[in-house]
């Protein structure tokens, strides 16, 4: 691997190695760019550091102290934070879908949200070449623009043929994929082999990360990936106004690395932290903080599980966790009592997991082991609903401080009534598919997943913390390439929105049209 030294002005360095920052540093590698990424975590080995194993693999999440607060407070870390190269794609379950036409305009449409600077026909062109080079299984799909994958849709397990089965008989459209697991041979990768180990990181590689995507092709073009450095600042030259560099601890020492553009890709959580710490004469509020954004309008997406027990085995875990999945409900539905929608996708919860989903249904003793017993009979679906943004939904920094002397984030998280109400709606559709497939018994469990929001996109500096192409407002030479920046999030899986929008950065940063 190609190394720079921290006094080495490059010509971009991005902070974090995630779906969007690795994304960005293999399209500017491959333009000839001298360019590295500044990740907090390790390079993973998949051979060595991964284990089929749900207790072996708490590395993978960002665990370091964080705070939450609010009247619904989102667990943080093993679900929706990642760590390493490879970010959140290490662990994601590969769910790959796109959003829709209507995502971008929910505030003309449908008079919620916001909308957003840029059309889905920006991103169609990069949503397009990123599943090739995933590449993404599935179905043709008939929601939101229909499209094709460019690799057909795997084998239907149990948990799928119970989905299948209970949408048919409901008159719900169901379709198979879209997973960013190699169905086939593809490249050095093998075919998946259905351990269901997806979220534990693949050991063999069949499920796509940047790990194992993008960052060796950056590599091979003479990108360097810098671990176990963490960033604490980024640098402003307070009389033009521009970033210089960044500011980072490796190893017990301060460092800065020059740098002529610098992109944070952090994510909803760590941006925001970031942006607020990096204070100066210029920015006393935080780094493109004059107007109160940043940090605001975070996002999680309402992620219920509704299990169906089946007198036959089913054994959920054989296949990949987003197996089969519905967007019949995705679009808003003016018959109904609230806005937008929500999907529907298998989901596989492994043993421990599933125990303690069972146990915090007040099961335990005997009956949380006659649970357990049924285990392989059991089917489960999840939805993915579209809360909607709020502003005192938000991250900000707290007096405590962490093991780098930074101060620890506060995440604050309340529901509004359109959420519960899209929730419970949610939960309904579930459980009258399990039933319609023939459950004999059904539990339901609250949960949440993903995180986006925190430095929005908006049409200017008083709505958005960074433009259309993800470059900030307050500083020109600043871009935020990472979930921080949607606007609003559907009900799709963010990971392939987040490149895609990365690639479309990159694409502006090559051509120099960030210039217009």
């Amino acid at each position: 691997m190609r190394t720079f030294a921290p006094e080495d002005e490059l010509d971009l360095v991005v902070i974090g190695c995630g779906a969007g920052g690795a994304t960005l540093l293999q399209r500017l590698a491959r333009a000839g760019w001298r360019v590295a990424a500044l990740e907090a975590g390790p390079f993973w080995d998949p051979e060595q550091d991964w284990v089929s194993d749900e207790a072996g693999s708490g590395d993978l999440y960002w665990t370091d102290p964080r705070q939450i607060d609010g009247s619904d407070p989102v667990p943080l870390g093993a679900n929706n934070s990642g760590t390493g190269v490879g970010g959140s794609t290490v662990h994601f379950a590969g769910f790959v879908p796109r959003l829709h036409p209507s995502d971008f305009h929910i505030a003309s449409a449908d008079g919620v949200g916001v909308d957003w600077p840029l059309d889905y026909a920006d991103l169609r062109p990069h949503y397009e070449q990123i599943e090739r080079e995933l590449p993404a299984s599935g179905d043709p799909w008939p929601w939101g623009e229909p499209h094709r994958y460019p690799h057909r849709p795997h084998p239907v397990s149990g948990n799928g043929e119970v989905f299948l089965r209970g949408a048919d008989r409901l008159g719900i459209t169901a379709k198979v994929g879209p997973v960013a697991i190699t169905n086939g041979r593809f490249g050095n990768r093998p075919h998946c082999i259905y351990r269901g180990y997806c979220l534990q990181g693949c050991k063999v590689n069949a499920k796509a990360s940047t790990l194992i995507t993008h960052v060796p092709d950056a590599l091979a073009h003479g990108a360097e990936v810098r671990t176990g450095t963490m960033a604490t600042a980024v640098e402003i030259d307070q009389r033009t106004g521009r970033a210089t560099g960044v500011r980072y601890l490796r190893d017990g020492r301060e460092y800065l690395q020059r740098a002529r553009i610098v992109a944070v890709a952090g994510y909803s959580i760590e941006t925001p932290r970031l942006l607020l710490n990096s204070t100066s004469a210029r920015f006393p509020d935080g780094l493109c903080n004059d107007h109160d954004l940043v940090g605001r309008y975070v996002m999680v997406q309402g992620a219920p599980q509704v299990g169906g027990r089946f007198d036959a085995e089913v054994r959920m875990y054989k296949g990949p966790p987003p197996e089969v999945s519905s967007e019949d409900f995705y679009e808003t539905d003016p018959t109904k009592p609230y806005r937008r929608g929500y999907s529907i996708q298998t989901v596989s919860p492994l043993p421990i997991t599933w125990a303690e989903h069972v146990a915090a249904q007040g099961h335990w003793g005997a009956d949380l082991r006659r649970y357990m017993n049924d285990y392989v009979h059991w089917a489960c679906l999840g939805a993915l609903c579209e809360f909607l943004p709020l502003p005192e939904n938000r991250v900000t920094l707290t007096d405590e401080t962490d093991r780098h002397g930074l101060p620890v984030p506060l995440m604050t998280y309340s529901q509004c009534d359109n959420d519960r109400k899209l929730m419970r709606a949610a939960e309904t559709t579930m459980q009258d598919i399990l039933q319609a497939a023939g459950a004999t018994d059904t539990m339901t469990i609250d949960r949440f997943a993903h995180l986006v929001g925190g430095a929005r996109m908006g049409a200017g500096p008083a709505t958005g913390v960074v433009d259309r192409r993800c470059r900030t407002f307050a500083v020109p030479n600043l871009y935020i390439t990472d979930g921080s920046v949607l606007p609003t999030q559907g009900s799709a899986n963010p990971a392939l929105t987040i490149m895609a929008l990365a690639a479309l950065t990159a694409q502006d940063l090559v051509s120099g049209s960030e210039h217009d």
